[in-house]
């Protein structure tokens, strides 16, 4: 490639977390769509996939679509994309509800948008083509972008391995918990659990934590955790 083609070439940097999810307009199975500014004010999951009627694809699709009220009630909205055209991306989601099963799911019918980005437009504005595992496919990546159209979590999956749907459920309540009570999420943290207080700012008030054993259990200045009721986190997150 010669520097004039290069030049003529637009280039995109990946988004970050704490940056702005790039702003696109584009067709989906669910009309047109402008993302992020069309869900300012809620939650959403931009997800990418390799290619329409593939197995692993079918699978996470069905799961998608089986959890899509859950990810709903958390004020969050999906939002899928893959290289592929918009007539591909009916007749595959036809054929997931009237012949697929998985997992006991059947006649699952994938109501959330799903994006035609046959020039990548899209998907080079979020960085999901990786040359190194496919030039012509979307790995599956996930960026979790919040209510101010923030990037706030990206997970980045190969072609071949089929997404954890629990874990981007639970991230994604942990960052509205983080959020709602300002504290931090522990390794393997689930509602219920207990949860980190961010680590104390001066001598005085680390030494006011280390004798307060009310609401705190500090087992080091740096290192103190509180007890969050489960109801009070899933009644604040899923009434929103």
């Amino acid at each position: 490639m010669d520097s004039q083609e290069t030049t003529q070439q637009e280039v995109f940097t990946m988004p970050r977390i704490g940056d702005k999810a790039p702003q696109f307009t584009a067709t989906t199975t669910q009309g047109e769509i402008n993302f992020p500014s069309d869900y300012k004010g809620k939650w959403s999951i931009l997800f990418s996939h390799p290619a329409d009627f593939t197995p692993v694809c079918t699978s996470e699709f069905m799961t998608f679509a089986n959890l899509e009220e859950k990810f709903n009630k958390a004020n969050c909205s999906l939002i899928g994309l893959s290289i592929d055209g918009l007539y591909s991306h009916i007749a595959w989601l036809r054929t997931i509800k009237d012949k697929i099963k998985f997992n006991g799911m059947e006649n699952v019918e994938v109501k959330f948008p799903l994006i035609e980005d046959i020039s990548m437009n899209v998907a080079k504005r979020y960085g999901m083509v990786q040359p190194g595992e496919s030039k012509t496919q979307a790995v599956r990546a996930v960026f979790f972008v919040d209510p101010n159209e923030t990037v706030r979590a990206i997970i980045y999956y190969p072609l071949s391995l089929g997404r954890n749907f629990d874990e981007l459920y639970r991230a994604l309540i942990a960052m509205q918990t983080s959020d709602q009570f300002n504290v931090a999420t522990p390794a393997d943290w689930n509602p219920g659990d207990d949860v980190i207080v961010s680590p104390a700012g001066s001598c005085g008030v680390a030494e006011e934590r280390m004798g307060n054993t009310d609401e705190l259990e500090c087992m080091d200045w740096f290192f103190c955790t509180k007890k969050l009721d489960k109801d009070l986190i899933l009644d604040t997150i899923l009434k929103k």
